[in-house]
Parts: C-alpha cells; structure tokens; sequence
C-alpha cells in the first residue's frame, strides 16, 4: 500500500512538473516582452515618444470607445428582443445574428472599401439613379477613416456581447422578471432595472472580448492607415529595424490590455448575483404590435446584413464570377499550407490543454492554479506582441547556436516559429473548452478507477478522453478556425515563400486587387461558419421556446 502511494504520488508530481514546464515556456514570449522595459531605451523609442505615441494612444482610446459603445447597443439591444420579445423571425434571428462571427474585420474592410468606391457598385448605382456625373456633384463618406475602421469592428465585434448577454438573459429566473412585472413595471423598466442589471457580468466579460480583439486588429487599422499600436509594432521592427522599441511599443500595448481585464474583474468583485428559482424556464414573451414588431426585425436585420450577407455575396460574386482568376493552383497551394497550420497547431493546442487541466485536476494547489492561468493568458495579448516575443528569444537562440559557425536561422522564420506563437496565443481556447468539459465528469469516476487498479496516466486515456471526445473536437475547431483567421503573427514569422490564405488576401487587398482576393477571403469566412453554427445549436439548446 506504501508503495502504491508512493507510486501514485510520483506520477502527480509528474503531472505538476509537466504542467509548469508548459506553463514556463508559453510564458516566455510574453516575458520577453515585458523585459524589453528594462533594456536601455533607443533613439527609435525617443523619436516614437515625440511624434507617433501620442497618436497611438488617442486613436486606441477612441477606436475602443467607438467600438465598445456600438458592441453594447448592438449586442445587448439585439440579445434583449431575441429573448424577450415575440415577432415574426425571431427563432431565425437567434442564429443569424452569430454570423458576423465568421468574417474577420480585416475582411469587412477590403470589401467595403471594394464596394463603396467610386468604381464600385454602390457609388456607381447612386450616380446612375441621380444622374452625377462626378465627384464634384455630391459627397460621399471616406470609409478609410477611423470611423470607419470602428464601423468594421463593430460588425465583427457585436456577437461577442449578444451571445454572452443572450445567454445571461436566458439563465435569469423567471421570478424575478415576472416579479416586476406584477409591480407595474413596463418592458423598458424592467430592462433598466432587473433584467440589466443581473446581466451585467456576462455583457461585461463580452464587452472586454470584444475590446481586447480591437486592441489585437491589425490588417483593419493598417489598411484604413490608422495610426495604432499594432501597426506602430509592425512599422518599428520591419520598418526601422529596431527590435527593442518595438518590444517597448507592444509592452504599452500589453499592458493596455492587462489593465482592461483588471477593470472588467474589478468592476463586478463585490457584486454578487443570485437566481432563485425556475432558472431555464422561457419566460412569457412581450408580444409586439406591427410597427414595434417591423422595427425589431429591421433592428436585427441590419447588423446580419452589414456584417456578414452584404460582404459574402460580394465575396462569392467576385469569386465566381472571375473563377480562372481565383479558383487556381495557388489558391489550392495556400489552402494547403492554411490547412497544415491550422491542423498541426490545433493537435498541439489540444494536447497541452489536455495537460495542463489534468494536472490541474490531479494537483488543485495556489501554484499550479497559478502556472495554469499564466498559462492561459496568451489570448488576451494582440498577435503582432506575441511575434515580437517569439522572435526575440528564438533571434538570440540562434545567434548562439551561430557563434563561430556559418549556419542559417534555425528557429526564426520557420513553421516551428509560427506554430509556437499560434500555441501561445490559442492554448486559452483550448483550455478554457477542456477544462470546462472536465469539470463536469465526478471525481468519483477517478476513485473508482483507481480502485481497479488504473494509475493517473491510465484513467485519463480510458476513462476521461472517451467522455471528453465532445470537448476535444471542440477545442480542436477552434483552435483550427482561428488559426486559419490569424493575420498579423503569420504575417511576421512565416517562413520565406510560405504564405496562407489570411496573409495573400492581405497582400492582395494591399495591392487593391480584391478580385485576385475573393476566393482565399470567401474561403476564411466559410470556415469560419464552422464554430457560429456550432454557436447556434448550443444556444438553441439551452433556450426552451
């Protein structure tokens, strides 16, 4: 029995050792960054200070004020009448209104750009009808601009917020609302003061996604020459060649970031929020008269069709339309190396999760938790500052292994390099997905497969995998789609020749030859319909109508 303890204690310290070791090299690219701080500052860093910084730092501030108040409207408003409200397509709404999930904003913005230029279809079909002749004969919005990249952003950014609020909304208890109710509430006091309120911190934790994904854009704000953080990164390391102000550059974003999540927690720590009662039954829907009713439909449409419907049938119909252009060898070429990134990185991602919430299962202590959550912290941080992190540590291990040798890179440029930064920056995806899945299977399962004879290693392959199969597939596609979506790190460390699909449609729409960009962006945002539909059936689901 000794033995057996000794033998079962052995092989959790393993799992703890293993989980740490994760933990320290998914660590390091962010702590290279952080340490960019106390290297002496360049004369690149001071030129920065005294003519950009400040520019960075307004236009984040108003891209993320633009961007956080049209979420909130868009997502809350949309999230409220979808559960709340009876009218004619609602259940269909339910799902749609998840669809701009799958077009990255980057691609809204080559479309869009595409669209309503002054060659494009919407400004020739106004001239048409009104009979201009020029631009001298009326105005029209110059969507390169900062409000337009905040328009684009919102597009893709509101699902982030409706479906956590929907889902708050959902799981309120119905007592509470009809409680209101019977009070002499009206449909918007309720909003105001019950419903709201209750939902705040699940309409908190979509606000801080959706803020933390504008903080990370980088083709949206580069192509509309918005002067932001990314692009600055970018422009500082590739263009001045200077990889200490560009470190020092995505630490100021980095901790930009770190201070949005300390808000988001810090403004919901002393609340607590407590249901009663009939939590998932569907509450008795407020039924709407013919205008309120055509006014929530148009309230749905929109969002549905600007972010998603609109772009995509003009994606197909470029696609199509010119099928020998796109539709060729080197659109099946960057499909290909799209495919074995997404892949290999997702297989990857997927097995260190399944470490890291074993071992946290196995060893639940203060440090472990802790490496686990360092662990995990990857997705908060833009990819253009985990490239610079990636790159600095493996720069300076290949300048070693070069000392005294005529040797290439080893490491920098290659798919190892990129591969790595995808681990680092979607590992969060996949262990926030297993470990939720792995809470869910008793503890008990674990003792009576102990009880058999079965040690740590052997219950996870025969006992936890089989139940976590639902899991791991789901982990694994999102890791896969959002890979297939990563713009601004694959476009820094990919190798020399070695190009996907999110990096030609950025060098194609750079160029201003959308058409050559249609298929490799209609084929991102095909995939990316893959975890929206999944989305969907989930929340379908949980909502009895």
């Amino acid at each position: 029995m000794f033995l057996l303890k000794e033998y079962r204690s052995f092989f959790r310290q393993g799992w703890t050792i293993a989980v740490l070791l994760i933990a320290l090299l998914v660590s390091l690219p962010i702590l290279s960054v952080a340490s960019s701080l106390l290297t002496n500052s360049s004369q690149v860093w001071q030129h920065l200070i005294e003519t950009v910084l400040w520019d960075y730092l307004v236009n984040s501030f108003w891209l993320m004020g633009g961007v956080g108040s049209g979420v909130l409207i868009i997502g809350v408003g949309t999230a409220w009448l979808i559960t709340m409200c009876q009218f004619p397509g609602r259940q269909q709404f339910q799902w749609l209104l998840l669809l701009p999930l799958a077009a990255p904003a980057y691609l809204l913005a080559y479309t869009y750009t595409n669209m309503m230029d002054y060659f494009g279809p919407v400004q020739t079909f106004l001239r048409s009808v009104f009979g201009w002749n020029s631009v001298e004969d009326y105005w029209f919005p110059n969507i390169r601009s900062l409000w337009g990249g905040i328009l684009m952003l919102i597009l893709v950014l509101y699902p982030y917020v409706y479906l956590l609020a929907r889902v708050g909304f959902l799981e309120q208890s119905v007592c509470t609302v009809e409680a209101s109710r019977s009070l002499g509430c009206n449909p918007w006091r309720s909003f105001f003061t019950v419903a709201l309120p209750l939902t705040r911190p699940a309409i908190m934790a979509g606000l801080a996604l959706a803020l933390m994904e504008t903080l990370n854009d980088f083709g949206t704000v580069q192509y509309f020459g918005i002067n932001a953080f990314t692009t600055g990164i970018y422009n500082t390391w590739f263009g001045m060649g200077d990889r200490i102000a560009a470190g020092q550059l995505s630490t100021v974003l980095m901790v930009f970031i770190l201070v949005l999540v300390f808000l988001e927690q810090s403004s919901r720590r002393q609340a607590r929020y407590y249901e009663m009662t009939n939590r998932f039954q569907s509450p008795t829907k407020y039924e709407l008269g013919f205008i309120r009713s055509f006014l929530a439909m148009i309230s749905c449409f929109v969002p549905v069709f600007l972010g998603f419907i609109a772009p995509a049938f003009y994606l197909a119909y470029l696609a199509f339309n010119h099928a020998q252009e796109t539709f060729n060898n080197d659109f099946f070429s960057l499909s290909g190396n799209s495919f074995f990134l997404a892949s290999l990185s997702a297989i990857i991602a997927v097995v260190l999760a399944l470490i890291l919430a074993y071992g946290e299962r196995l060893n639940p202590n203060k440090t472990l938790k802790g490496s686990v959550r360092i662990a995990a912290a990857g997705y908060a941080i833009p990819g253009i500052v985990i490239a610079v992190g990636v790159l600095i540590p493996l720069g300076q291990l290949d300048n070693f292994f070069n000392q005294g040798l005529n040797i290439n890179l080893i490491l920098s440029g290659t798919i190892f390099c990129l591969i790595f930064a995808y681990i680092v920056r979607f590992l969060a995806v996949a262990f926030s997905t297993l470990e939720s899945s792995l809470s869910k299977i008793k503890p008990s399962l674990d003792d009576a497969s102990r009880s058999l004879g079965y040690g740590t290693s052997a219950t996870l392959i025969k006992v936890h995998i089989p139940l976590l199969s639902g899991g791991l597939l789901t982990a694994a596609m999102l890791v896969f789609v959002d890979v297939m979506k990563e713009l601004p790190a694959t476009l820094v460390l990919r190798p020399f020749n070695f190009d996907t699909l999110a990096v030609r449609v950025y060098q194609y729409a750079s160029d201003e030859r959308l058409v050559e960009a249609a298929a490799p962006a209609l084929a991102i945002v095909l995939v990316g319909l893959i975890p929206v539909i999944f989305l969907s059936w989930q929340i379908s689901r949980r909502a009895i109508d």
